[in-house]
């Protein structure tokens, strides 16, 4: 029977195409979830091509995240109203012939993970950088990395040497996305990253130690590798 997977991300200005590329590729029905607001900004349908839509909830459903907000205050009601609906969209769904069985969620919307188990179903953080982004914030993490960065270059077993402004922005500049730095990176149950293995072989390996992971990259489109999927020629 075909199998059923939410991807939930961020609401974003148009539907993130990354994050539906693995899963048309391995020909799984696939629901990409945005947020009712944006859904209704963009007028959205029921699906796009062959990736199905569905809605869940950000707490600012009629006029949308008010200008000068801070991301601090849009997480916290993303999380409160997405948990929500999340839940609820599950169970929706298991009274259709395609029950969700894996919810695939950016690693900042770590709520969605909790929601997943809650529900029975499996969670996967998916990485759209490179994974050497994800080793510096796995040595951050670990405490192999100290923050703030005071001199340059910086020596990370494994890399080249980096510059400054070679580092993530979470990281380069002082100060920059704190409310996504703070709950980025944290447990899951599986990470999927944008990468192939003989490309970061060592950063994936590092990475592999601690949780299980999948290179499932590059995700671009079909048009550009092996024209498997038919008329497969956007990237966002």
């Amino acid at each position: 029977m075909e199998r059923a997977c939410t991807a939930t991300s961020i609401p974003r200005p148009r539907p993130y195409k990354s994050h539906d590329a693995i899963l048309k590729a391995f020909d799984l029905r696939s629901t990409l979830v945005t947020s009712i607001f944006i859904a209704k900004a963009m007028k959205l349908g029921s699906s796009i091509g062959p990736v199905h839509l569905d809605v869940i909830s950000d707490g600012f459903d009629e006029q949308g995240f008010p200008k000068g907000g801070s991301s601090e205050l849009y997480l916290e009601n993303l999380e409160a109203a997405g948990s929500k609906t999340l839940a609820e969209l599950i169970v929706k769904y298991r009274s259709t012939p395609y029950p969700i069985d894996c919810v695939i969620y950016e690693p900042f919307l770590h709520w969605a993970l909790d929601v997943a188990k809650d529900s029975g179903v499996m969670g996967a953080a998916f990485f759209t950088q490179p994974c050497v982004v994800d080793y510096i914030y796995y040595n951050i993490q670990h405490g192999l990395l100290s923050l703030p960065i005071t001199s340059a270059p910086v020596s990370i077993p494994g890399l080249p040497l980096l510059e400054s402004r070679d580092m993530p922005s979470f990281i380069g500049v002082p100060g920059s996305y704190p409310a996504y730095f703070k709950i980025f990176l944290i447990q899951t149950e599986l990470i999927l990253i944008n990468t192939f293995y003989k490309l970061e072989a060592e950063a994936v390996d590092t990475i592999s130690k601690v949780y299980p992971t999948l290179t499932i990259g590059p995700t671009v489109p079909s048009i550009y590798l092996d024209l498997r999927i038919k008329d497969d020629d956007y990237y966002n």
